[in-house]
């Protein structure tokens, strides 16, 4: 069963030396690695289902290790953030800039539908499928349409600093043709270069959360039809 984060500040944190703090975070950030590898797993969909879930416990764990580098700074230590921590850090400092961003999905036979969405003074987005383009509205759970600002914080919640560049089958030992490619494009209006995201039938652990921010909901289903 699942902890809060001060629950588990106390059973695993409170009077432990920084070593020992260290040695908690080292573990905690495997077990992050570990549950991502399994949701991006082609096979994840056929795994039996968990409680909590994957999302669940993932979502826990990155506030468990949030909490467990605060220990460590109040045990005296200075932690020193790894390269992909670096890129992620980089990333959420700049979320803000953030004017434009591109993002299509589809396949060889089946086209390719494209997203954009631009966050100037105002949100707007647009779908192209095929020759055809029209504007999306997009709503919250309450059903009021979504902001520049209101877009801004649920993109966050998705933690796109955590994806990797490039996503293939061949991580976990496939090689499939075809099927389906999708590429990300997030742009800047602070001079910050773009950002670039892609895979080809592999995607993110949360992937289905940003298809979701978006609503879309058929992209890849359709296309592997």
């Amino acid at each position: 069963m699942m902890i809060s984060p001060e629950s588990y500040y106390e059973e695993y944190l409170s009077g432990r030396t920084k070593e020992q703090i260290m040695s908690a975070i080292r573990g905690l950030k495997q077990e992050i690695g570990r549950l991502k590898n399994s949701m991006e797993n082609p096979n994840f969909s056929q795994v039996e289902v968990m409680h909590p879930s994957e999302y669940t416990r993932l979502d826990l764990t990155r506030e468990y290790l949030k909490r467990a580098k605060q220990a460590y700074a109040e045990a005296g230590g200075t932690y020193a953030l790894s390269k992909s921590e670096k890129r992620s850090a980089d990333f959420n400092s700049n979320i803000d800039f953030i004017c434009k961003i591109n993002f299509s999905i589809g396949g060889f036979f089946g086209g390719y539908r494209k997203y954009t969405i631009e966050l100037t003074d105002e949100l707007k987005v647009h779908a192209k499928i095929w020759d055809l383009e029209e504007p999306l509205y997009l709503f919250d759970e309450e059903g009021e349409f979504i902001t520049k600002e209101n877009f801004i914080a649920l993109l966050s919640t998705i933690h796109l600093e955590e994806w990797r560049r490039n996503y293939t089958t061949q991580r976990f030992g496939y090689e499939v043709f075809d099927g389906t490619q999708w590429e990300l494009e997030v742009k800047y209006n602070n001079g910050r270069k773009p950002v670039r995201f892609s895979g080809s039938n592999a995607y993110p652990y949360n992937f289905e959360r940003f298809k979701a921010l978006l609503e879309i909901e058929d992209a890849i289903d359709a296309e592997n039809a």
